[in-house]
């Protein structure tokens, strides 16, 4: 069973959305072979090369594959519509953070 939270807000037709994408800390287990459980400790991944190669999947600190660090999503919500309040655009910023639940983790 996957348990997944996710936040939703309805948007403005004329609103601007920006995502921005971070991978935080690797979740590798490299003991899972043996039936264990070690993460070798990365906090941030690194590209190891430019934009659209190879190596930009690839992280310069622990060597995994991007998809074995957890993403973190910020989204921004900019509205052109301003309220009667404010001077100039609203802003709204709030984050999405998928989290998945393993069937074999209790």
């Amino acid at each position: 069973m996957k348990k997944v939270q996710l936040v939703l807000k309805r948007v403005d037709p004329s609103a601007v959305i920006v995502r921005n994408v971070r991978y935080v800390e690797c979740q590798k287990n490299h003991a899972a072979s043996v039936g264990g459980y070690a993460v070798d400790g990365c906090r941030e991944f690194m590209p190891c090369g430019e934009e659209g190669t190879g190596g930009a999947l690839a992280c310069a600190a622990c060597g995994c594959h991007r998809n074995f660090h957890r993403r973190e999503v910020k989204t921004e919500v900019i509205s052109e519509s301003a309220s009667p309040t404010s001077n100039g655009p609203q802003r709204s910023i709030y984050k999405i953070i998928m989290k998945v639940k393993h069937p074999a983790s209790n």
